[in-house]
């Protein structure tokens, strides 16, 4: 049963990693026009630019992006 121990830890882990990422965020930011999303935990690892209120700017068209935040799933997709 060796292997399948090692497949279900490393699914686990998997899992535990992904709860981690989606306590952390709290929604995203989107671009209505250009369709462009990014979550509000990777705004500034992707590097995107703020506006005077401090929301993203969209990288495609420059207009500040609309913030949405995370259904009750746990999910800011």
């Amino acid at each position: 049963m060796g292997i399948i121990d090692t497949v279900s830890s490393a699914l686990s882990t998997d899992a535990e990693n992904d709860d981690v990422d989606v306590d952390a965020s709290r929604g995203a930011y989107w671009c209505d026009d250009c369709g462009v999303r990014v979550r509000d935990v990777n705004v500034d690892e992707e590097g995107f630019d703020r506006d005077a209120e401090g929301a993203p700017l969209c990288p495609d068209c420059g207009d500040a992006m609309r913030f949405e935040r995370a259904y009750e799933d746990g999910c800011a997709c």
